[in-house]
Protein backbone atom coordinates (compact mmCIF):
# COMPACT_ATOMS: atom_id res chain seq x y z
CA UNK A 1 0.00 0.00 0.00
CA UNK A 2 1.52 3.37 -1.16
CA UNK A 3 1.84 6.62 1.52
CA UNK A 4 -0.21 8.78 0.45
CA UNK A 5 -2.70 5.70 0.25
CA UNK A 6 -2.34 5.26 3.87
CA UNK A 7 -2.36 8.61 4.82
CA UNK A 8 -5.50 9.06 2.97
CA UNK A 9 -7.16 5.78 4.68
CA UNK A 10 -5.93 7.29 8.37
CA UNK A 11 -7.64 10.57 7.67
CA UNK A 12 -10.44 9.21 6.28
CA UNK A 13 -11.23 7.18 9.62
CA UNK A 14 -10.44 9.86 12.00
CA UNK A 15 -13.30 11.78 10.25
CA UNK A 16 -15.35 9.38 10.68
CA UNK A 17 -14.80 8.52 14.01
CA UNK A 18 -15.36 12.62 14.81
CA UNK A 19 -18.50 12.76 13.17
CA UNK A 20 -19.92 9.92 14.58
CA UNK A 21 -18.50 11.54 18.51
CA UNK A 22 -20.29 14.59 17.23
CA UNK A 23 -23.63 13.25 17.18
CA UNK A 24 -26.83 15.28 18.39
CA UNK A 25 -27.97 14.15 21.53
CA UNK A 26 -31.89 13.38 21.73
CA UNK A 27 -33.32 12.74 25.21
CA UNK A 28 -37.07 11.56 24.50
CA UNK A 29 -37.81 10.82 28.13
CA UNK A 30 -39.92 7.41 27.08
CA UNK A 31 -37.45 5.33 28.74
CA UNK A 32 -37.93 6.73 32.15
CA UNK A 33 -41.06 5.67 34.46
CA UNK A 34 -43.46 8.06 34.87
CA UNK A 35 -42.71 9.75 38.32
CA UNK A 36 -39.07 9.43 37.79
CA UNK A 37 -36.29 12.23 36.51
CA UNK A 38 -33.88 12.00 33.82
CA UNK A 39 -30.41 10.48 34.99
CA UNK A 40 -28.12 13.43 35.55
CA UNK A 41 -29.87 16.43 35.05
CA UNK A 42 -30.51 18.74 38.10
CA UNK A 43 -33.55 20.35 39.14
CA UNK A 44 -33.18 23.95 40.24
CA UNK A 45 -34.32 27.67 40.22
CA UNK A 46 -33.18 30.78 39.75
CA UNK A 47 -34.32 32.90 42.85
CA UNK A 48 -37.36 31.53 44.81
CA UNK A 49 -39.98 28.88 45.15
CA UNK A 50 -40.59 25.26 44.64
CA UNK A 51 -40.35 23.81 41.01
CA UNK A 52 -42.23 20.48 40.77
CA UNK A 53 -40.16 18.28 37.54
CA UNK A 54 -41.42 14.90 36.59
CA UNK A 55 -41.78 12.44 33.71
CA UNK A 56 -45.36 11.85 32.85
CA UNK A 57 -47.86 10.12 30.26
CA UNK A 58 -49.17 12.25 27.58
CA UNK A 59 -50.65 11.27 25.02
CA UNK A 60 -49.96 14.00 22.73
CA UNK A 61 -46.60 13.66 23.36
CA UNK A 62 -44.85 14.34 19.91
CA UNK A 63 -42.52 11.15 20.86
CA UNK A 64 -45.53 8.97 22.78
CA UNK A 65 -46.06 8.31 25.41
CA UNK A 66 -43.85 10.19 28.00
CA UNK A 67 -43.33 13.77 28.95
CA UNK A 68 -40.69 16.00 31.32
CA UNK A 69 -43.42 18.44 33.12
CA UNK A 70 -42.73 21.27 35.39
CA UNK A 71 -45.81 21.69 37.92
CA UNK A 72 -44.59 23.45 40.98
CA UNK A 73 -44.32 27.69 41.06
CA UNK A 74 -40.80 29.49 41.62
CA UNK A 75 -39.40 32.24 40.08
CA UNK A 76 -37.24 31.13 37.46
CA UNK A 77 -37.22 26.87 37.36
CA UNK A 78 -35.10 25.10 35.29
CA UNK A 79 -33.61 21.57 34.62
CA UNK A 80 -30.27 20.89 33.40
CA UNK A 81 -28.78 17.87 31.40
CA UNK A 82 -24.98 18.57 34.07
CA UNK A 83 -23.54 15.83 32.51
CA UNK A 84 -23.23 17.88 29.07
CA UNK A 85 -21.28 21.00 28.80
CA UNK A 86 -20.92 23.13 25.25
CA UNK A 87 -19.31 26.47 24.74
CA UNK A 88 -20.90 26.81 20.55
CA UNK A 89 -23.95 24.03 19.85
CA UNK A 90 -27.54 24.18 19.70
CA UNK A 91 -30.37 23.40 21.87
CA UNK A 92 -34.24 22.11 21.24
CA UNK A 93 -36.87 21.14 22.50
CA UNK A 94 -40.82 20.68 21.70
CA UNK A 95 -42.87 22.38 24.52
CA UNK A 96 -46.46 22.54 25.35
CA UNK A 97 -48.06 25.45 27.46
CA UNK A 98 -50.89 24.12 29.81
CA UNK A 99 -51.78 26.67 32.12
CA UNK A 100 -50.56 29.47 34.44
CA UNK A 101 -52.08 33.03 35.68
CA UNK A 102 -48.99 34.69 35.57
CA UNK A 103 -47.29 33.02 32.82
CA UNK A 104 -47.11 30.46 30.65
CA UNK A 105 -43.49 29.91 29.42
CA UNK A 106 -41.54 27.33 27.76
CA UNK A 107 -37.90 27.72 27.55
CA UNK A 108 -34.30 26.65 26.49
CA UNK A 109 -30.86 27.27 28.70
CA UNK A 110 -27.73 27.17 27.04
CA UNK A 111 -23.91 28.27 28.91
CA UNK A 112 -25.48 27.19 32.43
CA UNK A 113 -22.54 28.08 34.93
CA UNK A 114 -24.96 27.54 37.92
CA UNK A 115 -28.30 28.60 39.07
CA UNK A 116 -27.21 32.29 38.80
CA UNK A 117 -25.86 32.73 35.20
CA UNK A 118 -26.70 31.44 32.02
CA UNK A 119 -28.36 32.53 28.82
CA UNK A 120 -32.37 31.32 27.83
CA UNK A 121 -34.53 32.21 25.40
CA UNK A 122 -38.00 31.56 26.01
CA UNK A 123 -41.64 31.45 24.22
CA UNK A 124 -44.78 32.86 25.89
CA UNK A 125 -48.22 31.62 24.79
CA UNK A 126 -49.63 34.43 27.49
CA UNK A 127 -47.81 37.29 26.03
CA UNK A 128 -47.30 35.93 22.02
CA UNK A 129 -43.71 36.46 21.73
CA UNK A 130 -40.23 35.13 22.04
CA UNK A 131 -37.54 36.79 24.21
CA UNK A 132 -33.60 35.84 24.66
CA UNK A 133 -31.70 36.75 27.69
CA UNK A 134 -29.41 36.54 29.86
CA UNK A 135 -29.24 36.23 33.58
CA UNK A 136 -26.08 37.03 35.66
CA UNK A 137 -25.86 36.70 39.42
CA UNK A 138 -29.53 36.28 39.45
CA UNK A 139 -30.55 38.83 37.45
CA UNK A 140 -32.45 38.35 34.08
CA UNK A 141 -32.08 40.93 30.99
CA UNK A 142 -33.85 41.10 28.11
CA UNK A 143 -31.84 41.78 24.94
CA UNK A 144 -33.93 41.07 22.56
CA UNK A 145 -37.10 40.29 21.61
CA UNK A 146 -39.95 39.50 18.73
CA UNK A 147 -43.76 39.03 18.84
CA UNK A 148 -45.34 36.03 17.87
CA UNK A 149 -48.45 33.83 18.05
CA UNK A 150 -47.82 31.12 20.54
CA UNK A 151 -50.66 29.24 21.07
CA UNK A 152 -51.50 27.27 24.31
CA UNK A 153 -51.94 23.61 24.65
CA UNK A 154 -50.36 23.09 21.16
CA UNK A 155 -46.58 21.65 20.83
CA UNK A 156 -44.25 24.07 19.44
CA UNK A 157 -40.77 23.76 18.40
CA UNK A 158 -37.83 25.97 20.12
CA UNK A 159 -34.11 26.01 19.34
CA UNK A 160 -30.99 28.15 19.78
CA UNK A 161 -28.10 27.98 17.47
CA UNK A 162 -25.25 29.26 19.63
CA UNK A 163 -21.37 30.27 18.42
CA UNK A 164 -19.61 32.63 20.20
CA UNK A 165 -21.55 35.93 20.42
CA UNK A 166 -23.96 35.09 18.36
CA UNK A 167 -27.28 33.49 18.79
CA UNK A 168 -30.27 32.31 16.27
CA UNK A 169 -33.81 31.61 17.84
CA UNK A 170 -35.52 29.30 15.78
CA UNK A 171 -39.78 29.19 16.25
CA UNK A 172 -41.59 26.41 14.64
CA UNK A 173 -38.99 26.26 12.12
CA UNK A 174 -39.16 29.87 11.61
CA UNK A 175 -35.87 31.88 12.44
CA UNK A 176 -37.58 34.86 15.44
CA UNK A 177 -34.60 35.73 16.82
CA UNK A 178 -30.24 37.17 15.39
CA UNK A 179 -28.94 38.31 18.19
CA UNK A 180 -25.32 39.19 19.93
CA UNK A 181 -24.07 39.35 23.12
CA UNK A 182 -20.73 38.78 25.01
CA UNK A 183 -21.62 38.48 28.19
CA UNK A 184 -21.59 34.82 29.32
CA UNK A 185 -18.48 32.94 27.34
CA UNK A 186 -17.28 29.65 28.04
CA UNK A 187 -18.90 25.73 28.17
CA UNK A 188 -21.70 25.26 29.94
CA UNK A 189 -24.88 23.09 30.98
CA UNK A 190 -28.10 23.19 28.65
CA UNK A 191 -31.79 22.28 29.36
CA UNK A 192 -34.94 23.76 30.03
CA UNK A 193 -36.91 26.26 31.77
CA UNK A 194 -40.18 28.08 32.54
CA UNK A 195 -41.42 30.84 34.76
CA UNK A 196 -43.44 30.95 37.83
CA UNK A 197 -46.67 29.14 37.90
CA UNK A 198 -46.08 27.78 34.42
CA UNK A 199 -46.93 24.35 34.01
CA UNK A 200 -44.94 23.36 31.05
CA UNK A 201 -44.64 19.92 29.05
CA UNK A 202 -41.31 19.39 27.27
CA UNK A 203 -40.64 16.42 24.85
CA UNK A 204 -37.80 15.65 22.20
CA UNK A 205 -34.92 17.49 23.75
CA UNK A 206 -32.24 17.47 21.66
CA UNK A 207 -28.52 19.18 21.86
CA UNK A 208 -25.17 18.87 20.23
CA UNK A 209 -21.51 20.91 19.41
CA UNK A 210 -22.07 23.21 16.79
CA UNK A 211 -20.59 22.18 13.10
CA UNK A 212 -17.11 22.44 12.09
Amino acid sequence: MGRNLLLYLVLASSLVLLGAGRAPILVSFDDIQPGALPKGWVPGATGKGSPQWAVIRDETAPSKPNVLAQTGKATFPFYVDGSLSFEDGFVEVKFKAISGKEDQAGGLIWRFKDKDNYYVARANALEDNVTIYRTVKGARRQFKTIEVKVAPHSWHTLRVDFKGNHFVVTFDGQRALDAYDNTIQGAGAVGVWTKADSVTYFDDFQCGPAAP
